[in-house]
């Protein structure tokens, strides 16, 4: 009876590796059998290996080799050594580069709504923009926005609160604005020319540039740790903040959804984690390197930090009332994504009122 039941459980087994097909051998034969190499490049819109936006697509791809044991190599390129860097989503999309590392306010041109995904103007910081993105179902509407372009968007860090600015003359009033010409991306470029700013869209490397020379009048890049990397303190005298405009700045990873759906289901779960890995890992570096570089802008550099005036912001966030109103009533993706993001947003601030705020005020 034994012998029959061997014989009965070996022929089963049999036939159920059978089914299985070619991608689930015996374990004798799977273990030896030599595994597929898979090769990614991965383009960016910052200088190669920049401080903290440039970090976090190392950092993934020094995960994914690792963790993949050379199954699947991601070689990181940055801006201009493959593609330029405003040209990373089409990059992506044909299917030049499996992988991409970007802002998504960078494609409003081809999405309205894609800039909610980076920053909204006086909205989430960017421990809210995670919950919303992660556990609020913004996820889901990023990658519906980008599917019809063979893209599948993941976060991919976050430089938390930014800086207003480095601007040529002092802001005094809401008249200073005019006629500014400012490298300021995304929505929070609508709300200056809102007030009667021109906003001028730049890569990273051609911002020192362009102000020193005059091109333009105001910049705002990140926060003191990228600032004092590109010199900005010497093409500009004044340094304000908060920044108004960008409250917790989300960078993007791009997949090739084709590329991606090729990989094996154990490379496509390492990809995913490696991202949400490297997402967390940018905020963690900004957090810890802002500090000593605001400090070596101050001491070392005579930097005078300002605070923009209480009227000044308070025409700022009017003005993006108004401009995120006008946005949604004039694209029905936005106008979804919107009230998402602001069903979250208003749960969310309510609770950190009592939590998050509460503690700030207090300690």
């Amino acid at each position: 009876m034994k012998t029959l039941l061997k014989v009965v459980l070996s022929l089963w087994i049999a036939v159920a590796m059978g089914g299985c097909g070619e991608s689930a051998p015996p374990a004798e034969q799977g273990a030896n059998a030599p595994q597929q190499t898979y090769k990614w490049k991965l383009v960016t819109s910052w200088p190669k290996n920049f401080p903290g936006l440039g970090q976090a697509p190392e950092t993934f791809a020094n995960m994914i080799n690792e963790m993949s044991g050379g199954r699947l190599i991601v070689t990181v390129y940055g801006a201009g050594e493959l593609v330029p860097g405003f040209e990373v989503f089409d990059a992506v999309a044909q299917g030049t580069a499996q992988m991409g590392h970007s802002g998504a306010y960078y494609w409003k041109g081809k999405m309205p709504a894609a800039p909610i995904f980076s920053a909204i103007p006086f909205g989430m910081n960017a421990q809210e923009m995670n919950g919303w993105l992660h556990y609020g179902g913004g996820l889901k509407l990023w990658q519906e926005l980008y599917a019809p372009f063979g893209v599948v968007p993941f976060a991919g860090g976050n430089t938390g609160v930014q800086m207003a600015g480095w601007f040529k003359k002092e802001i005094n009033s809401l008249e200073d604005f005019q006629g500014l010409k400012m490298r300021i991306p995304g929505l929070g470029g609508e709300v200056l020319k809102a007030v009667g700013g021109i906003p001028v869209t730049l890569t990273g490397g051609e911002i020192f540039t362009s102000l020193q020379t005059g091109a333009i009048d105001a910049t705002e890049w990140v926060g003191p740790y990228n600032d004092l990397a590109f010199g900005l303190y010497r093409a500009a005298d004044y340094y304000y903040h908060s920044g108004w405009h960008e409250p917790g700045t989300q960078l993007e990873f791009l997949v090739n959804q084709e590329a991606l759906q090729n990989l094996p289901a154990d490379l496509q779960a390492m990809v995913k984690v490696a991202m949400r890995a490297a997402n967390q890992d940018m905020l963690d570096e900004y957090t810890a390197r802002n500090n000593a570089a605001m400090e070596s802008l101050i001491n070392e550099h005579n930097v005078t930090v300002r605070s923009l005036p209480d009227d000044v912001l308070a025409a700022l966030r009017q003005a993006s009332e108004k401009v995120m109103a006008e946005q949604a009533a004039s694209d029905e993706d936005f106008k979804q994504i919107y009230a998402s993001y602001l069903a979250f947003y208003a749960g969310v601030k309510k609770y950190h009122a009592l939590s998050e705020q509460a503690y700030y005020n207090n300690r």
